[in-house]
């Protein structure tokens, strides 16, 4: 036998259909996969060979069954403190990523600081959804149904279509047997246009086209944005989103430097500009730790599982494409340990097992995930596939190293 070939691993025992990819596992993997470490110090530009090409992603996760990976997937992830530093990495946490659905806990700054949480009188459930990618379920449109009630806001405005909706499976199974049509309200975005319609209802200004790049609701989320992550609107990169308004690029350790402001608002200096988001961060931050299942769902939702995993610690929100951002608010209210961390994974949003992994996978690296609460989030850590028998065939495992900026060799 070759020295490069695992060895065989013993057949199953008998009811334990996860012995056989988790022995495969160790021994293709071994007990770590180290990442390639990047340079030491700041970037401004991706991270480049000696050529003049950029370095390949390090290997994140693979996709093991039996004996064989069947693939890899490469990524990048950040780690920041409260006071915004980065202190651990794999990978390049100066790749420019889209924030997608990541940004909508700070679009909802807009409507806080006009004034609409108190003069539409929401609750922090009704907040918490307007900050979601929600599954469509019951819960959810019930929720948004009270807010258009009590607006006088109608349902129909909303301009985020219906593509994919509900995402919830059960839901969905339900409304094709009886027949219904999902509708816009039950569509990911459905809280997120509410919030932006709640705003042009505040200011006074066209409902139909909100939506649009040049209407007063977008250009006050575009100066909410650009004070949250220290730019100016002007200066923005944007894209459209699959929901029809824009969304924003920045580099992957701005995300985890949001994620840190969201998670400890009050910690940043008196003298930082960003110190008068934090009235409006806090309320954001709290109803979306609070309820967690309007974050996303009731089933099968990472971003509601890892919330549900550590109550009132987390705030996590992904983003499309293998984007997460997660963070990780004080043990105490006031107290220190706030941080934040962003996870990009390379080829995006085909392969959700690998950007739950990753997730879960860099959570436990830092300590933040273990005991219970970890084995709560086992699914999501290492996903596996069940053959028609019920027999886990193939699983994803992560291995990467989350390296401290300190040891970082040029």
């Amino acid at each position: 036998m070759r020295a490069d070939t695992p060895p065989r691993c013993p057949p199953a025992p008998p009811g334990d259909a996860f012995a056989a990819p988790a022995c495969a596992a160790r021994a293709i993997l071994g007990p770590t996969m180290p990442t390639a470490r990047p340079v030491r110090g700041a970037r401004t530009t991706p991270a480049t060979s000696s050529r003049g090409l950029r370095k390949a992603a390090p290997v994140l996760a693979r996709q093991v069954r039996g004996e064989i990976v069947e693939s890899v997937h490469r990524g990048h992830v950040v780690r920041v403190g409260a006071d915004g530093r980065v202190t651990h990495v794999a990978g390049d946490p100066d790749l420019e990523v889209t924030l997608r659905s990541a940004v909508k806990p700070f679009t909802l700054v807009a409507l806080a600081e006009a004034g609409g949480f108190h003069d539409f009188e929401l609750t922090p459930a009704e907040v918490a959804v307007m900050a979601s990618s929600h599954s469509g379920e019951d819960l959810h449109v019930r929720t948004l149904q009270a807010v258009f009630r009590r607006s006088g806001l109608s349902q129909g405005l909303l301009a985020c279509g219906s593509a994919g909706a509900p995402l919830d499976g059960l839901t969905a199974a339900r409304l094709a047997r009886d027949g219904e049509k999902a509708g816009a309200i039950r569509h990911m975005c459905s809280g997120y246009h509410a919030g932006m319609l709640l705003l042009a209802r505040l200011g006074g200004w066209s409902l139909e086209d909100y939506w649009e790049p040049r209407h007063p609701a977008q250009v006050a989320v575009r100066g909410v944005v650009a004070r949250v992550f220290e730019t100016t609107p002007e200066q923005l990169r944007t894209a459209i989103d699959g929901c029809g308004v824009e969304t924003f690029a920045f580099p992957l350790a701005a995300v985890a430097r949001a994620y840190a402001l969201l998670a400890a608002p009050d910690a940043l200096p008196a003298d930082d500009p960003r110190r008068s988001l934090a009235a409006s961060l806090r309320p954001i931050r709290d109803a979306m730790a609070a309820h967690p299942e309007l974050v996303g769902g009731t089933r099968d939702r990472l971003d509601t599982s890892l919330a549900k995993a550590l109550p009132g610690r987390l705030v996590v929100k992904g983003g499309a494409e293998g984007l997460r951002a997660v963070a990780v608010l004080p043990e105490r209210p006031g107290g220190s340990g706030a941080s934040a961390f962003a996870v990009k994974v390379e080829d995006g949003g085909g392969f959700a097992r690998a950007a739950w992994s990753v997730t879960v996978e860099a959570l436990r690296l830092a300590g933040i995930l273990e005991g219970q609460a970890l084995r709560v989030v086992g699914r999501y850590h290492r996903p596996v596939e069940l053959d028609p028998h019920g027999r886990i065939v193939a699983e994803t495992v992560p291995a990467f190293e989350l390296v401290p900026v300190g040891e970082l060799v040029g």
